[in-house]
């Protein structure tokens, strides 16, 4: 049994610190006070720079929230602005990965939540990497890595991630489909503790190619896949078509969607407004989530814009699932 006192250690990395990333966790800490212990890991000349949500006190008699910051001191003041594109942020926000992963491997925190990065932003830095899964599995050493993509109402992972969608068929076989369920389905029975997972397939084509007039990968590609998974996950269904297999998950008719691709899970997880999405990548050797958005450079100049509810969902799965990981 594990240690029922232990509180999990979470870093969280700033992201681009010319984004939302140092008001979004502000507000988080505050509103998760004593839930777990925080490290987080960016520069605290921007993070305390024009915040006007401070982490507010505690009422009386309830326990302060602990966290710890690990400043890089890593930001050029001069000329420094919210909602800009530089080199210089893109490096920092690197770095901050690379300290968090030091952490990791020390075993100084027990799991990562990461706000936003530029990828343009990264890249003028010298990084070429699609975003932080790629970036993270690579550490972790891992040939197979999903995301999964999640709400109150749907999980969704994904069998292609950041590629052009005129190279996503080309990127499609059955490797990779057969992998992505399987990563599915044993992550859903370890990391969310769900018995029997329920899952289903999505479909390349409109449809799922009405057996084989538009598209023949249904037919040739994803359906012996299937085949040859049902000899050890009970229920696995599809293809089916995108918009039938995500209805029917609404429903709670399954337990998790695989998607073929980026905007066939995104969209329809960012319809529900009210339920904040979160990602979290699977396959690796620790429990590493995100908030479902980007840097929105747009507002980071006024953090009072700033909402904070998908990070605050980010680490509470965080939490929740490697809280699950240390269970008989």
């Amino acid at each position: 049994m594990g240690n029922q006192g232990y509180r999990i250690k979470v870093g969280i990395t700033m992201g681009d610190p010319s984004g939302i990333g140092p008001g979004i966790i502000a507000k988080s800490i505050g509103r998760l006070k004593s839930q777990a212990e925080f490290i987080i890991i960016g520069d605290k000349w921007v993070f305390d720079k024009n915040l006007k949500f401070k982490i507010p006190a505690c009422p009386a008699g309830r326990q302060k929230p602990k966290f710890k910051f690990i400043d890089l001191n890593n930001v050029p003041h001069k000329n420094f602005s919210f909602g800009k594109v530089k080199r210089d942020y893109g490096r920092a926000s690197m770095e901050y990965l690379e300290k968090a992963l030091e952490l990791i491997k020390a075993r100084e925190i027990d799991c990562l939540v990461t706000c936003p990065i530029s990828k343009e932003a990264v890249n003028l830095a010298g990084f070429n990497w699609p975003g932080h899964t790629e970036y993270l599995a690579r550490y972790s050493q891992s040939n197979d890595f999903i995301m999964m993509l999640l709400n109150k109402q749907l999980k969704i992972t994904l069998v292609t991630r950041h590629i052009p969608l005129k190279s996503v068929w080309l990127q499609l076989n059955k490797d990779k489909i057969y992998k992505a369920i399987s990563l599915t389905y044993k992550s859903l029975k370890e990391i969310f503790l769900i018995k029997n997972p329920r899952i289903v397939v999505c479909g390349l084509n409109p449809h799922a190619s009405d057996n084989g007039l538009i598209g023949k990968e249904e037919n040739g590609i994803i359906k012996p896949v299937l085949r040859n998974l049902r000899r050890k996950i009970r229920y696995l269904d599809g293809p089916l078509s995108a918009d039938v297999a995500i209805s029917k998950a609404n429903r709670k008719e399954y337990d998790c969607v695989v998607a073929m691709y980026h905007d066939q899970a995104l969209i329809p997880l960012k319809m529900d407004g009210d339920s904040p999405g979160v990602n979290i990548t699977l396959g690796l050797d620790f429990i590493r989530t995100s908030p479902l958005h980007g840097t929105a450079f747009d507002i980071a100049k006024d953090h009072t814009l700033a909402n904070p509810l998908s990070l605050i969902e980010a680490i509470k799965l965080a939490i929740r699932c490697t809280s699950n990981l240390r269970k008989d």
